[in-house]
């Protein structure tokens, strides 16, 4: 900063129309952070000036920058590579799968920004196109699609509430590849190789949190070798990310349908990585309950 004074950390929210960055705004608020929204691309910097001149009367700063800005958002990914040179920045994408935004918009019965004369799809797509330099290059990705806003809050607190705690924070999501991968996984591990207990009559209505699936998956050919390796694999990950300032991490356990053996696996990994330096730890299972 042109005084010398230390840079204050800046999050930039940004990510597709209808995907949440009102409630992520409004999450982090709650959490103590000064919140600007809509902010150009180019005024990120001043921000920054103003908040190092603040110094601690100003809390953490996180600012809203979405294509409403026009033309103005032409220059978003090259104002953002400008200031990470200079300050600590991170930046927060908020993603969500085609159908999920247009349900949205349909619901609030509002056109997209970038539509014009088109279709909300069409809308989507342009926007997409438009981000996806920014995307690419985002620190922490999280896919709104199977979120409410409840769940999207509750999200967002996990994630910054208390991240001085630890140098990372890993989620460890169990999923089901039949629903799809999920957007915003930095790592993902297969676990199809191993039988499947939804063939097993007594354990098909069971999941891999009942001990009894958990111990059959487990116990399964390759299933500790796999869980020694790759949480071997992971931690050298992991380090890197903390040295990075990389704070939020998904790791992805995928099987069939996300019930058994992703869950089960899913659990012990996580249990597993829990002893890692500067790591903490959260299980998901994004599909259990699903038919």
């Amino acid at each position: 900063m042109s005084d010398g004074t230390p840079a204050q950390e800046l999050l930039i929210v940004t990510g597709m129309s209808g995907a949440g960055r009102s409630t992520v705004g409004n999450a982090l608020e709650d959490l103590g952070w000064y919140v600007v929204d809509n902010l150009p691309p180019q005024m990120l910097g001043p921000l920054v000036d103003l908040a190092a001149r603040a110094g601690d009367t100003l809390p953490k700063i996180a600012a809203v920058v979405d294509v409403r800005g026009g033309k103005l958002f032409a220059d978003a990914q090259q104002a953002v590579e400008t200031l990470r040179a200079t300050a600590p920045v991170r930046v927060l994408f908020l993603d969500a799968s085609d159908a999920a935004l247009v349900r949205r918009f349909e619901q609030v019965r509002r056109p997209h920004p970038l539509q014009g004369d088109g279709t909300v799809l069409d809308g989507i797509a342009a926007e997409r196109a438009r981000m996806s330099e920014l995307r690419a290059s985002s620190d922490i990705i999280i896919d709104t699609s199977d979120l409410n806003i409840h769940q999207l809050a509750t999200s967002i607190t996990e994630k910054f509430s208390a991240e001085d705690a630890a140098g990372v924070h890993v989620t460890i999501l169990s999923f089901g590849y039949k629903y799809g991968l999920p957007a915003d996984a930095d790592l993902v591990a297969d676990c199809r190789f191993l039988p499947n207990p939804f063939w097993i009559p007594e354990l098909r209505a069971h999941t891999g949190l009942d001990e009894q699936v958990s111990s059959y998956v487990l116990a399964q050919d390759g299933a500790t070798d796999f869980l020694d390796g790759y949480s071997h694999a992971v931690a050298p990950v992991l380090a890197g990310y903390q040295r990075e300032n990389k704070r939020h991490a998904t790791i992805a356990v995928g099987c069939t349908g996300g019930k058994h053996r992703s869950v089960a696996m899913a659990e012990e990994l996580a249990s597993r990585l829990r002893g890692l330096p500067g790591v903490a730890v959260n299980v998901k299972h994004r599909d259990l309950g699903r038919e």
